[in-house]
């Protein structure tokens, strides 16, 4: 690792582009994710993805650079304290930021063997896609589909709820619904679009997951969207005194499922 470069000024050019992404909710105009926290850096490493730049606060600058000790081609910034946490994203900042690039994954990395596909359809809270992209990958899923409408997975936000997982599980984002329709049909998925328990609607238990299939989440005001549910079988959580919950513990519950049945075959 080369020598350190110092920052003292807000007006820093790197500093301005990372404000801008995080303001934006989305990566920098080059592309690069903006990871926060050592264990979205320590990820990114394990997961070997190209990490450009790290940024550590002053006191914390020795730690960071424990952990990309040998790493020659990372380049290492040390920022004031207070300068740092101005720019971070986090009400708790842990004093790090990482440029990190991401995997590019094609549309078929998505539907390998038996396919069991997330699709996020305007699903908006980056802290549930993150949440859901991290059970997809804790249960086997084989990708995520984050339609048009859903908040991004290069949002700081969406990254660090993933804990890393983006790092590793396929996706891809701002996939048109009526495309994403005719992929699916054409890679054979079947697809389940979680809705509230209500009479008549087939229990989550009694649907078919050992199929290629897709989990449908749907936006956390109105659901599912028409076009996709008319494509699918409606399945519902039982529930005891709530009709519906969160997109993000419906789809864990939903996944764990998939993942159970599959264990029996």
């Amino acid at each position: 690792m080369a020598r350190p470069e110092t920052i003292t000024s807000s007006a820093n050019p790197l500093l301005r582009e990372i404000r801008r992404a995080i303001a934006r909710g989305g990566p920098t105009a080059e592309g690069w994710c903006i990871a926060e926290t050592f264990h979205l850096l320590e990820e990114a490493l394990r997961s070997d993805c190209e990490v450009k730049t790290v940024l550590a606060a002053e006191s914390v600058h020795s730690v960071a650079a424990g952990h990309i000790k040998g790493l020659s081609r990372i380049k290492m910034a040390v920022v004031p304290d207070q300068l740092l946490n101005a720019v971070s994203g986090t009400e708790s900042s842990q004093g790090v930021i990482a440029l990190v690039r991401p995997p590019s994954w094609r549309l078929d990395q998505l539907f390998r063997g038996c396919a069991l596909v997330v699709i996020l359809d305007a699903l908006q809270d980056p802290g549930n896609c993150g949440t859901i992209v991290r059970a997809a990958e804790a249960f086997g899923a084989t990708g995520t589909l984050f339609l048009k409408g859903s908040a991004s997975p290069y949002n700081p936000k969406t990254l660090r709820a993933s804990a890393g997982s983006l790092f590793r599980l396929p996706f891809l984002h701002g996939v048109d619904a009526a495309l994403a329709r005719a992929a699916l049909r054409q890679n054979r998925i079947e697809l389940y679009a979680g809705v509230p328990a209500r009479d008549g609607v087939r229990s989550l238990a009694h649907a078919d997951l050992t199929v290629r299939c897709g989990l449908i989440i749907g936006n956390e005001a109105h659901g599912v969207s028409g076009d996709l549910r008319s494509a699918a079988f409606d399945v519902a959580i039982p529930t005891v005194g709530v009709e519906s919950l969160n997109a993000a513990v419906a789809a864990g519950i939903m996944l764990y499922e998939a993942r159970r049945q599959r264990a029996l075959i």
